[in-house]
């Protein structure tokens, strides 16, 4: 009898030790799985060529050009612009200028694959030659303010050309001998006069 009651206490034992080590393994691989789940976020890919703001508010602040079909991490979005992260540089685009991914992104992954380095170096190859293309035509002071997207008035076409890119769309009237040009540039229009830019402003909606 005592055996019988002995054995029924172990048996009892190992089923109740079983259980919590079951609950143990469940809390572990919950643990493991959450620091993944707060590292996921999304990416957009851009349709178009597009300047990186440094704040929304100032239309100037141009950081960089972001070439068209590059990737960039979405960190939050309004109305008009995305917050992303492109090449370690953080700013605004325009919402219109890329489509953002459904399949959310798991950011570890992401900065661990090598593909998306592979990816990110024809970019800054093209980076470099333009800075030496600049840096040639007008010089280090003027090919920096040139690289960082920045425009002033006193500048020539050739000039916002090389900063901006080309225009969506230039309006021309000739007038004796003056030239007057509308530049488009999606949500910016440039006014030039003489081949010299003077003024420019935001798009009206």
């Amino acid at each position: 009898m005592k055996k019988i009651f002995i054995i029924a206490l172990f048996t009892i034992g190992l089923i109740h030790l079983k259980a919590q080590t079951n609950k143990v393994n469940q809390l572990q691989t919950l643990e493991q799985k959450q620091p993944d789940n707060q590292n996921i976020t999304s990416t957009a890919k851009l349709k178009v060529s597009s300047r990186l703001f440094g704040t929304k508010d100032d239309l100037t602040s141009v950081i960089l050009i972001i070439p068209v079909d590059s990737v960039v991490m979405v960190l939050d979005s309004d109305s008009t612009y995305f917050h992303v992260v492109f090449d370690e540089n953080e700013g605004y685009i325009f919402k219109r200028d890329a489509i953002l991914d459904k399949i959310p992104v798991n950011t570890r992954q992401a900065v661990q694959s090598q593909p998306a380095l592979q990816e990110t170096a024809p970019v800054r190859e093209q980076q470099q030659s333009r800075s030496s293309y600049l840096e040639n035509k007008y010089g280090s002071n003027m090919s920096a303010r040139l690289l960082s997207g920045k425009i002033w008035k006193g500048m020539n076409s050739e000039m916002v050309n090389d900063s901006w890119g080309t225009a969506d769309k230039i309006n021309r009237i000739i007038s004796g001998n003056v030239v007057k040009e509308e530049w488009i540039f999606r949500d910016t229009w440039l006014y030039f006069e003489n081949n010299t830019l003077l003024e420019w402003g935001a798009m009206k909606k």
